[in-house]
């Protein structure tokens, strides 16, 4: 495969660029990720296991430059992991459920206190706190409803600053994947 054809690091490139005059660039510009890092990130996106010199392969470059590039990214935090994408069907845990939760008070301390308590909950898989009606947005994995039931008996309803909670179980689910489109 070659560098232009494979992923069109020259036309990325070109784009790159204007989007950088133009103040309309990516957070990866500020990063100083170029078209060889974003190309390795989109590989280890797909695979993290493949062996760093295939990448170089596929990239053109050799594999201690690919090595340096990875630890880099790592160290700057673009890469903050590397894991498997587990099916929770398959280990258990066929139920997604959405949450939307809004708080009474918004001082800067309670939302800590909630923001502490969703990261501590094994089962809250994602936890957003977003703008608009409610506070916060919950993905939930549970195996069934009684796991989901003794969640909330856990952490929303002692909780005197959740002023309620909204429940969305999904039927299927169409789209999962942490793959950014880079």
């Amino acid at each position: 495969m070659s560098l232009t054809t494979g992923f069109g690091f020259e036309m990325m490139d070109r784009c790159a660029k204007i989007a950088h005059r133009h103040g309309m660039g990516k957070e990866n510009l500020s990063q100083g990720l170029d078209s060889y890092d974003l190309a390795i990130l989109r590989i280890l996106q797909q695979d993290c296991t493949k062996p760093q010199r295939q990448i170089g392969e596929i990239v053109n470059l050799s594999t201690a430059s690919v090595q340096r590039r990875i630890r880099r990214m790592e160290a700057d935090g673009v890469i903050s992991t590397q894991a498997a994408q587990i099916e929770p069907k398959t280990v258990g845990l066929p139920l997604t459920i959405l949450v939307e939760v809004e708080l009474r008070a918004e001082t800067a301390g309670r939302i800590d206190d909630i923001k502490r308590s969703f990261q501590d909950a094994p089962e809250i898989q994602q936890c957003y706190y977003v703008t608009g009606e409610v506070d916060f947005v919950l993905v939930v994995i549970v195996g069934d409803m009684s796991e989901y039931e003794a969640l909330t008996q856990r952490l929303f309803f002692p909780n005197d600053n959740i002023r309620k909670f909204r429940t969305f179980v999904t039927m299927d689910r169409t789209k999962s994947t942490m793959q950014l489109n880079i």
